[in-house]
């Protein structure tokens, strides 16, 4: 679920402007999945960027605050979501802690760190959602320490349906600033991308590990 239409096509505005996403219909990446992709997302990116991440961080602190209040601790999902969460947890004031995807081999062998407690509510911020299986790792680890995961927030998703079936799943609730769908509608209307190359980027959204570019 979108926060909301403005939202979603402002930060598509400005994911596309910063080459955050970059979409490449006739000449595809290959993800480290295999999969062939028209689309890449960094939004790492966003960090160079201070006046567009103050925009995402605020964008995200003040949805956190509508839907959830103030969480005790704001939880990033590592590596690439360390950075906006910090942000965010600043924002509101808050701690934060980031969750690696695995425990560490060495020293004390934390999977989360920073200081968090028991029984504390928290609430996940993500960069990016594709099937949705890191992100609830982190979810995992937090939950097997006893701490309450209230809901994530997350940049973008490509709004696959595997992702969907993944958060119903594990019953967590997600909201993101824009996603594929409100993408491709800034991307044509803003010319980036002509109507041709729409129809070759929906379609592989509909079946992504199939897809192959003609």
């Amino acid at each position: 679920m979108i926060f909301d239409k403005n939202t979603a096509k402002k930060t598509a505005e400005v994911l596309l402007q910063i080459n955050a996403i970059k979409l490449k219909p006739n000449d595809p990446f290959t993800w480290a999945s295999g999969w062939k992709s028209p689309i890449y997302c960094d939004n790492r990116i966003i960090l160079s960027f201070p006046l567009i991440r103050n925009y995402i961080r605020e964008a995200m602190g003040k949805h956190i605050e509508k839907q959830y209040g103030k969480p005790d601790v704001i939880a990033g999902v590592a590596t690439g979501a360390i950075g906006i969460g910090m942000l965010v947890a600043e924002y509101l004031g808050l701690p934060f802690i980031y969750v690696r995807p695995d425990a560490k081999g060495h020293g004390r062998k934390n999977q989360i760190e920073g200081f968090i407690e028991s029984g504390q509510n928290v609430v996940v911020v993500e960069d990016l959602i594709s099937t949705g299986k890191s992100s609830l790792n982190a979810v995992k680890a937090l939950k097997e320490a006893d701490i309450n995961v209230k809901g994530m927030v997350a940049i973008f998703t490509y709004g696959f349906d595997v992702a969907a079936e993944n958060f119903k799943k594990e019953n967590i609730h997600l909201n993101t600033l824009s996603n594929y769908e409100n993408l491709l509608e800034e991307a044509l209307e803003t010319n980036y991308i002509s109507e041709k190359e729409l129809q070759t980027l929906s379609e592989w959204n509909t079946n992504p590990s199939k897809w192959n570019a003609n």
